[in-house]
């Protein structure tokens, strides 16, 4: 089964033109850009500690998969890796920071985690459009 879906994922031709995306991408990139540069804030204020450099890892990815959507490589691979990486963000904040109500979580936590199950939404919706989210 896994096989049947890695090749599903491939089946798009490596390199697509920026101008085919749609949009959806652009709301993807979008809501991406937003939590990159809210992991970017948080990682810069949090410093040297161990969970700054995790928050900067993170804008990291978020930046590399908004480029590689933009730039069409692979992009049904990027979203389908997108989904499961933002999860793991939601994910990781939660067993990190135990919020037990509104007041455990900052501004900047609340917007990432509005932005983020938006982003899965979008992301999944990409991936199983009739054309793959090519």
């Amino acid at each position: 089964m896994f096989v049947a879906a890695l090749s599903w994922v491939m089946a798009v031709p490596p390199i697509r033109r920026a101008d085919e995306l749609t949009r959806l991408h652009w709301v993807a990139v979008a809501l991406a850009a937003v939590t990159g540069l809210v992991h970017l804030a948080l990682g810069v204020g949090a410093l040297p500690a161990p969970l700054g450099f995790a928050s900067l890892l993170a804008a990291g990815g978020f930046a590399a998969g908004i480029a590689l959507l933009l730039a069409g490589i692979y992009r049904r691979v990027v979203l389908a890796l997108g989904i499961p990486f933002t999860a793991a963000q939601i994910l990781l904040w939660y067993l990190l920071n135990e919020p037990t109500s509104l007041g455990d979580v900052s501004p900047l936590a609340a917007v990432d985690k509005t932005v983020q199950p938006a982003l899965i939404v979008v992301l999944v919706a990409l991936l199983y459009r009739s054309d793959g989210g090519a």
